[in-house]
């Protein structure tokens, strides 16, 4: 048994996959085990992932075309993980060499946290940076985000793998067991990580630490650039059952946080130009679920910014959530692609069709 396992899974992951597993080798921290799935890659990664095994016995490399999506393939990988610590890795990232010292010591100075995520530089197929991820920090600020992105990165994130079995953890799965069957959901690829972490959040405390942990590369065959619209309707669906999941567990009366989310910094119109009243019902409802705290005030006072769909009242409203409270970029980016929707022909700008938002919960 290793103090932390590290899941990678891989799909023709070539030219990068040598430097992600290079940088867990490389790694300050020595008691680990690096699980490489391959999903029936065609393009040399099973055999650059073999030939790195046969240097290094930490490294098991196992192939599995067989799994029906991400899901099921990362699934596999928690099957086969016997460890105090998951680490996540994807193929195409690179860690920073004290990340596993940093997540160990994390945990071992907050024994109940559930998960642990950062930040993450972000570079380009040629590895030079172009930006920088941040997200909420402390346990209250994670659980009031989770309604309305994912506020961990995923490949920069970790678990503590016998609490996260405890709560029967899968990725792309129901955990909370909340809903009635008929309403549960299934996501097998896409969002497949921001149910599962979603969840967790909700379940029990997960935090972010204020270091970068993970160069995240951005490249056009990245998930997120590749199926932008297919990802974030994905997302919104995750974003209403954690709420719908929410409110059962905890007696609390349903709301739809569907018109102030930011998944990917996009704005979500379903057509209306005011959500005051949903914002205030939904504020009640988070308040009381999840108790007083300045990271709860923090984040509803900037889902008070996406009320509306007045260009002019949300700029008003965004500078007077600047002048009380420190951005995190993505906040920028939402209100700035609204703001220059006409100019960007409606990118950044997700049109929801169908029922009106208050009456989707």
């Amino acid at each position: 048994m290793a103090t932390i396992d590290v899941v990678l899974p891989v799909r023709n992951g070539m030219p990068f996959l040598a430097e992600a597993i290079d940088s867990i080798r490389n790694q300050t921290f020595s008691d680990w085990r690096l699980l490489v799935l391959d999903h029936g890659s065609v393009d040399g990664s099973l055999e650059l992932a073999q030939r790195l095994a046969q240097t290094d016995r930490r490294i098991r490399v196992s192939s599995h075309p067989e799994a029906n999506g991400i899901a099921a393939l990362r699934n596999i990988g928690l099957d086969k993980c016997d460890c105090r610590y998951l680490l996540l890795q994807d193929a195409d990232d690179i860690s920073f060499a004290n990340r596993m010292e940093v997540v160990i010591q994390s945990f071992e100075a907050s024994p109940n946290m559930l998960a642990i995520g950062g930040e993450a530089v972000v570079i380009d197929h040629r590895g030079r940076r172009t930006g920088h991820l941040r997200a909420p920090i402390g346990p209250a600020g994670v659980a009031a985000a989770s309604f309305f992105y994912f506020p961990m990165i995923h490949p920069a994130s970790a678990a503590n793998f016998p609490a996260l079995m405890w709560f029967g953890g899968a990725y792309g799965e129901d955990i909370m067991g909340s809903v009635p069957s008929s309403d549960t959901i299934e996501v097998g690829r896409l969002a497949e990580d921001y149910i599962l972490f979603g969840q967790l959040a909700l379940l029990g405390p997960c935090a972010n630490v204020p270091v970068p942990l993970i160069q995240y590369r951005r490249h056009k065959k990245s998930v997120g650039v590749s199926n932008p619209m297919e990802q974030i309707a994905q997302a919104l669906k995750v974003s209403r059952f954690l709420a719908k999941s929410f409110c059962l567990r905890n007696g609390l009366e349903p709301f739809d946080p569907g018109p102030f989310c930011n998944h990917a910094d996009y704005v979500f119109d379903f057509g209306a130009r005011d959500y005051t009243d949903q914002y205030q019902k939904m504020a009640a409802v988070l308040r009381r679920g999840l108790g007083p705290s300045e990271a709860m005030e923090r984040e509803l006072a900037f889902r008070q910014v996406l009320a509306t769909r007045d260009s002019r009242t949300m700029a008003r409203r965004f500078l007077q959530f600047l002048i009380g409270h420190t951005t995190l970029p993505a906040e920028r980016r939402t209100v700035r692609n609204w703001l220059l929707k006409d100019l960007r022909h409606g990118r950044y700008v997700y049109r929801v069709a169908g029922p009106a938002a208050d009456a989707a919960a």
